[in-house]
């Protein structure tokens, strides 16, 4: 055990202490919601509270541990084992350990663990420390040229094509295309390859959409178009079809006010039929805020989630190198695309892709995900330069 008193110390003396103090208060509130979304069910009534209670410790733990790791040496140690963790991984879930939920064949199960495992969830953690590995490579021949931006594009899409593919996790991958973007302009991919991909999308969508729309996918777009415009000739599509569940959420939030019901008080919260919110202690986490702690409640959400994704970018700016501040950008990213998803969804704004709240929504792995990935960015905290040398090293 002396591996981990070691970890405990250097923690102790160098890590950032500050994020893991943001991380657990954000998912202690966060395991106070889950108690109350989940009071309405009659079976295993606290069995959510447990597990998430599990993860957070195991994440904890794991936040520790990784703060001591040099992810900079091991990424160049291993990069092609990361690579293939990220494709074998995400196919687990075509094997007999897969497991289908939400109408996603995203999660896997072993025997004897209590809880499942979504593969695209924890590989997002990998991806991002071999896309910023990859992005420092090419910096040095030159991160703009065609044959850099083609690496770049073919590891995301063989990533992210591989979780659409194989889950049909079309949420999930919008977080991995996301990370693209967010990484190569955070790299120094010039402005023109953004407009040219704008624009490609764009064609793209004006030629395949009369093709789709009428399918399920599409359909949650378009109801929230005609939500936002007022669009009455779609009324019960808005309120009875795919946009019921966005319609619960938003009268749960609104019903709210300032203050809330009452914690436990809340009516849709605390009904006893599906009917009402639909994945409260997920997806829709942030409603059951809204309805029994108002906007005084989502408001500190969002303070939350905003103070950790700022000390995720204030990590990069004082990083010692360009792959360990990518990688803190890379997490900071991942933060903010889910929590604007998740926000926007509940409040009737942006489709439901199935994305969660970080460290507010239940799920065990995610928890456990988002508390390795801030480990990782207290890794990068550790090896900082002080400012005098970070100075000094801009002139070498």
């Amino acid at each position: 055990m002396s591996w981990l008193r070691d970890s405990l110390r250097d923690f102790w003396r160098r890590g950032d202490k500050l994020l893991l103090a943001l991380c657990l208060a954000a998912s202690a509130y966060g395991l106070i919601l889950i108690y109350s979304a989940t009071r309405y069910l009659t079976v295993d009534r606290n069995r959510s509270v447990l597990i998430q209670t599990i993860g957070i410790l195991l994440g904890v733990v794991v936040y520790i541990l990784l703060s001591s790791v040099d992810v900079e040496l091991f990424v160049e140690r291993s990069w092609k084992l990361l690579l293939l963790f990220d494709i074998g991984f995400n196919l687990l879930v075509r094997t007999p350990l897969g497991v289908s939920a939400g109408g996603n064949l995203s999660w896997i199960r072993f025997p004897g663990l209590p809880m499942n495992i979504q593969p695209a969830e924890v590989t997002k953690l990998t991806f991002i420390l071999l896309f910023a590995w990859q992005c420092t490579r090419l910096q040095k021949k030159g991160i703009s040229k065609i044959s850099s931006v083609f690496q770049l594009v073919a590891h995301t899409l063989m990533t992210a094509g591989v979780i659409a593919v194989a889950s049909g996790d079309y949420g999930m991958t919008l977080v991995y295309l996301f990370l693209f973007v967010v990484m190569c302009w955070c790299a120094g991919v010039q402005l023109r390859w953004f407009a040219l991909a704008a624009a490609v999308i764009v064609v793209g969508v004006v030629v395949v959409w009369p093709h789709i729309s009428d399918q399920y996918f599409a359909k949650r777009i378009t109801v929230v178009i005609d939500h936002i415009t007022g669009n009455q000739a779609t009324l019960d599509s808005q309120t009875q079809g795919v946009g019921w569940q966005q319609t619960r959420s938003i009268l749960a939030i609104g019903s709210g006010g300032l203050f809330g019901r009452g914690y436990l008080q809340g009516i849709q919260t605390q009904s006893p039929y599906e009917t009402s919110l639909n994945a409260r202690s997920t997806d829709e986490i942030f409603a059951v805020c809204g309805e029994e702690l108002g906007l005084v409640g989502c408001t500190v959400i969002i303070l939350l989630l905003g103070a950790i994704i700022a000390r995720c970018v204030w990590v990069a700016r004082q990083a010692p190198s360009s792959m360990t501040a990518l990688t803190a950008m890379g997490y900071a990213g991942m933060l903010l695309f889910q929590s604007v998803l998740n926000i926007g969804m509940c409040l009737y704004v942006l489709p439901i892709v199935g994305l969660t709240l970080p460290f507010f929504s239940y799920g065990g792995s995610s928890i456990i995900t988002m508390f390795a990935a801030m480990g990782v960015v207290s890794s990068v905290k550790t090896r900082s330069l002080p400012s005098w040398l970070r100075d000094r090293s801009s002139f070498s």
